[in-house]
């Protein structure tokens, strides 16, 4: 015997009564089997309702192919389940059904709108943590869907009524049904004054006003399918008052108003691009420079070979003076870089020399307990800030 659904004549209604008629299971957990209930059962896109029953935590709520609402409790260490035949209280958690109801009465207004502005028919929705919409096109135009998020927003504020009822057959012929029922009996049928008329079994506000607001956060493309990220009711006015929280926040960093915080932020990335080609600038000069002060002792070197530490250099100064010295044919060079968190360093080559850098690495960091490794002719790595990487190069090459 299915369950009844008080939701489908009340999605206000939060306490309600029930008699256990049986225990159950789903997905091999233990379940109670009412005989009716007020909880929503995760459909059609839709998450399930939290909340009490018998006093025990609703940690989940499903429903069968036979109709049979399935309720898992949250029971305690050596607990067990409500009796067949008991008299139960229920209570639905109000908040999280509150905002079910705001998300997906708004995504049939949206999936309505769609349409209507932008030929885009629904082909699947999801509810959940994260709300979209996927449609039958491939890709949709943003200033469309716009016009969309635009026109749902008008219909809230009209205050339209909204119905839920199980029309008689000849009564759904007549609908002008948005798409077509999903089950061949009892069909239930959410009709939003005369803007949308679709086929559905879950909870919803009784008026479009009580949706509050319908925002589209994003537009992308999902399996060869034009998907609409959206969000609406409470947890919409959370996201909008997080996000203005933010704004004042950082209007109030940049000692500016909030409107006026793009423009600060416009200005600080032009001044930080134009800091860093200054920076690469005086650092490709400053590689130039050490590059020519190694030079000398690599020409004086007998084997072409050259070590050094320079202060405060990370990975990509390392690279620009080796590339200089490495012109050199037979050059060998052994480059560390002191920084506060470790020790670049890098070894390479030159065209002409057979020096294996990527193994020689390798054993310096076996050695001083750091990483690194490469190729025959390049290799980089990090040691620990107080290796001394002059005494070490020497030790290994001995």
């Amino acid at each position: 015997m299915s369950t009844e659904r008080l939701y489908f004549d009340d999605p206000f209604l939060h306490r309600f009564s029930a008699r256990v008629v049986a225990h159950g299971a789903w997905a091999g957990a233990p379940s109670v089997v009412l005989d009716r209930t007020a909880f929503y059962p995760e459909a059609g896109g839709q998450m399930a309702d939290h909340g009490v029953l018998g006093g025990l935590p609703v940690r989940d709520v499903q429903v069968d192919d036979d109709g049979v609402v399935h309720h898992l409790l949250a029971l305690p260490e050596g607990g067990a389940l409500p009796v067949p035949g008991a008299s139960l209280e229920g209570e639905v958690d109000r908040a999280r059904r509150r905002v079910h109801m705001a998300l997906h009465t708004g995504q049939h207004m949206l999936s309505r709108a769609l349409v209507d502005v932008a030929g885009a028919a629904t082909v699947s929705s999801r509810l959940g943590a994260t709300c979209t919409i996927d449609t039958d096109q491939d890709a949709l135009d943003e200033a469309r869907v716009a016009e969309a998020e635009a026109l749902v927003n008008a219909v809230i504020d009209d205050d339209l009524p909204i119905r839920a009822f199980f029309p008689t057959p000849e009564e759904l012929a007549a609908l002008p049904l948005r798409r077509a029922p999903k089950v061949t009996a009892n069909i239930r049928v959410i009709q939003m004054g005369d803007f949308d008329v679709s086929p559905c079994g879950g909870t919803h506000c009784t008026r479009s006003a009580q949706v509050g607001l319908v925002r589209v956060l994003g537009v992308e493309r999902y399996k060869g399918k034009g998907r609409v990220l959206f969000s609406a009711g409470p947890r919409a006015r959370r996201e909008l008052w997080d996000e203005a929280g933010t704004l004042r926040a950082m209007g109030r960093a940049f000692t500016c108003g909030a409107a006026e915080v793009p423009t600060v932020v416009d200005k600080l990335r032009r001044e930080l691009t134009e800091a860093r080609e200054s920076l690469g600038a005086a650092r490709a000069k400053l590689a130039e420079h050490t590059a020519q002060e190694l030079a000398a002792a690599l020409d004086a070197s007998a084997d072409k070979h050259v070590v050094a530490v320079l202060e405060g250099a990370g990975p990509e100064q390392l690279r620009a003076v080796a590339a200089r010295l490495t012109a050199q044919p037979q050059a060998v060079v052994f480059l560390a870089g002191r920084l506060p968190e470790g020790m670049a360093v890098l070894i390479a080559r030159g065209a002409a020399s057979g020096f294996g850098c990527g193994a020689f690495l390798k054993k310096a960091a076996e050695a001083a307990g750091g990483r690194g490794g490469g190729r025959p002719e390049h290799a980089e790595g990090r040691l620990p800030p107080g290796t001394d990487w002059t005494a070490l190069v020497a030790s290994l090459r001995a």
